[in-house]
């Protein structure tokens, strides 16, 4: 359990601001294009990488379609997850589907959850002291006589601070973004986790420059980005 939660954190963190085939808010490209990320545990060590590579752009009225595939290595660079997800923009917005990013080959495989879930928004144009739209999701579902539930929250999000951080990737001025996220699950009993995050993102680049999650105070995680393709 605790691996899957930290797949779907790292999910929902490194969720992008937007992408299109050609240009989407500013920014062209296209398949087979798109940035590497490596993490780190709580005591600075990196423990793996993840890939994030558009696979397809579509269009669906006024909404750009973009096909996402993600990889997760370990600290041996050995793959551990696979996943395909989607988002949507329309130029002024990016709108992310959270339940869409839940890894696929995860312990809750077999329950066959089924989704309802509150779009996360990232606006194209960021300001200091701007507040962000909350997102969430539900997740049900039954394996047998057993029953899984999967609630998860994004709220308090707030664009803190405008700065100039360095990364493996190179130098970026970003706008700094703090969250807190409640996640509950239940199948015999009930775990509940409470976690605040930071988030760093740049216009030119759309995708997380850097990302840190803290439970209790503490940072339990972090993820920088290390290459753009």
């Amino acid at each position: 359990m605790k691996n899957t939660l930290a797949l779907l954190i790292a999910f929902l963190l490194l969720s992008p601001l937007a992408l299109h085939a050609q240009e989407c808010m500013g920014v062209t490209l296209k398949p087979g294009s798109g940035y590497e990320m490596l993490s780190y545990d709580s005591k600075g060590k990196e423990n793996g990488r993840m890939v994030y590579k558009i696979k397809n752009v579509s269009k669906d009225g006024p909404d750009s379609v973009i096909e996402m595939e993600f990889e997760n290595f370990d600290k041996k660079d050995k793959s551990q997850t696979t996943n395909t997800f989607k988002m949507r923009c329309n130029g002024n917005e990016m709108r992310v589907d959270a339940a869409s990013m839940m890894p696929q080959g995860s312990q809750f495989e077999s329950f066959d959850l089924k989704f309802t879930s509150k779009d996360i928004i990232y606006p194209a144009n960021l300001s200091v002291g701007q507040k962000l739209p909350d997102g969430s999701f539900r997740g049900e579902g039954a394996t047998g006589p057993m029953t899984v539930t999967m609630d998860a929250d994004f709220t308090n999000r707030k664009v803190e601070s405008k700065e100039q951080i360095t990364v493996p990737a190179g130098t970026f001025d970003v706008f700094k973004i703090s969250s807190d996220m409640n996640i509950n699950m239940k199948t015999v009993m009930k775990v509940s986790f409470d976690f605040s995050s930071v988030s760093y993102r740049s216009p030119k680049v759309l995708w997380d420059i850097k990302t840190e999650t803290y439970r209790k105070g503490k940072l339990s995680g972090s993820t920088v980005l290390s290459k753009i393709f």
